[in-house]
C-alpha cells in the first residue's frame, strides 16, 4: 500500500509541475493581453507549486526512509537522490531566484523596466526556467523509476 502512496505523491508532484509550467503559464501569457498581470498570476502559481514541491519531497523522503518495505537499497537510494535533487531545484528557485526577480519587479511597479533591469530580469527568468526544466525532467525519471 505504501508503494501506491509513494507513486501517488510522485504523480501529484510531477503532474502539478507539468501542468503549471507547460500548460497554465504559457496559456496565461498567450491569452492575457496584460503581460504584467499574466506574470503576477504565473508567479503566484509557481509559489504555490514550490510549497507543494517541498511538501511532496518531505512526504516521499519519509516514505522512502520508513515505508520502503521490500524496496531494495539501491532503488531506495536512487529515488531519494531524485527527490532530493528535485527539492534542491524547488528551494533554489523559490528562496534564491524568485526573491531576486520580485525585487526587480518591485522597482518597476508599472511593469516598465529600464534596459539593465530587463536584462537582469531576463537572465534570472532564464535560470529559473532552466531549473524548472531540470526539475520537470527529474520528475519524469522519478515516476519511471518507482516500480
Amino acid at each position: 500500500m505504501l508503494t501506491r502512496v509513494r507513486l501517488l505523491v510522485a504523480a501529484l508532484w510531477a503532474g502539478s509541475l507539468w501542468t503549471i509550467g507547460f500548460i497554465v503559464a504559457p496559456t496565461l501569457f498567450g491569452t492575457l493581453s496584460d503581460r504584467v498581470l499574466a506574470g503576477n498570476i504565473a508567479g503566484s502559481m509557481f509559489r504555490a507549486e514550490a510549497w507543494l514541491s517541498i511538501a511532496c519531497a518531505l512526504v516521499l523522503l519519509a516514505l522512502l526512509q520508513w515505508g520502503a518495505g521490500a524496496l531494495e537499497l539501491k532503488r531506495r537510494r536512487l529515488l531519494a537522490a531524485l527527490v532530493l535533487s528535485m527539492l534542491v531545484c524547488a528551494l533554489l528557485s523559490h528562496f534564491g531566484i524568485s526573491p531576486l526577480m520580485a525585487e526587480i519587479k518591485a522597482q518597476a511597479p508599472s511593469g516598465l523596466m529600464d534596459e539593465a533591469m530587463r536584462s537582469r530580469f531576463g537572465m534570472l527568468h532564464g535560470v529559473s526556467t532552466l531549473i524548472f526544466a531540470v526539475q520537470s525532467l527529474l520528475a519524469g525519471v522519478l515516476i519511471w523509476k518507482q516500480q
